[in-house]
């Protein structure tokens, strides 16, 4: 074991495989991490920063313990049944299931967000709408969703387990170091907010149309998401400004 280590270490091709699967996670842990900073905001102030810990903590154990079984992982991908002349596997069943628990779940939080009447339960925020293990149910959910799709797409770059492994070890742990900023983002920009959802139901709706067949590039996603934010961050600006300028304004007037 030790010599296997040794020579993949001196392996040129095994760390460029370890920098291209390390990145490749990352950017596949974008979905979880909006999900789990969106759910985590709705529980009170000192219990948030608890469940994203122990989300991301959850997601980390379950895509390690999932390496150890790779080869039942990827046996997820054989077809099961057929319907319509395509063929499904678990994997296309785990990732619609999934799909559809991510867009009923942004679809109502859509639906609370822009709801005349709320309910006096959600106008009084000394009441909580949410509980901690609700929250964490649901981020268990998705973890499993999001950490199968990670392993099968580990998989598909390199076959070195040892290389999946410190890829997704580097991977959690970059989760963990965003999550509370990301999360204390969102919670200070209201508009972030309906923007991650929006967020949400794209990656809902990828999920379920990769369970169908419909493989969308993730780079045409990431790329709207990546110019949706650009967006968002000018009109944060602007807002700004004019505040600045309302300010001065003020000021000048009561001088």
């Amino acid at each position: 074991m030790m010599d296997y280590l040794i020579q993949l270490a001196a392996d040129p091709n095994a760390w460029a495989a370890l920098a291209a699967l390390t990145a490749m996670e990352v950017v596949l842990g974008i979905d979880n991490l909006i999900f789990i900073s969106v759910i985590s905001n709705k529980l009170p102030k000192h219990q948030r920063s608890m469940a994203r810990r122990v989300g991301i903590s959850a997601a980390l154990i379950l895509r390690l313990s999932l390496l150890g079984t790779v080869a039942i992982i990827v046996r997820l991908t054989d077809p099961q049944f057929e319907l319509f002349d395509h063929p499904f596997s678990w994997r296309d069943m785990i990732l619609i299931a999934g799909g559809l628990f991510l867009v009923w779940k942004a679809t109502k939080e859509i639906h609370d967000s822009v709801d005349p009447d709320p309910g006096p339960e959600r106008l009084n925020p000394a009441i909580e709408t949410t509980s901690l293990l609700a929250v964490i149910g649901q981020i268990l959910i998705l973890d499993a969703v999001f950490s199968i799709d990670s392993i099968i797409t580990a998989v598909g770059m390199t076959t070195h387990v040892p290389i999946m492994f410190v890829a997704v070890i580097v991977a959690v742990i970059s989760m963990l170091v965003a999550a509370d900023p990301l999360s204390d983002f969102i919670h200070a920009n209201p508009t972030i907010v309906m923007l991650a959802l929006g967020f949400l139901l794209l990656i809902g709706t990828a999920l379920i149309a990769d369970g169908f067949g419909a493989h969308l590039p993730k780079g045409y996603i990431y790329a709207a998401m990546a110019f949706s934010v650009f967006i968002e961050s000018l009109n944060i600006l602007s807002r700004r400004a004019r505040k600045k300028r309302r300010a001065r304004k003020k000021s000048a007037q009561s001088n």
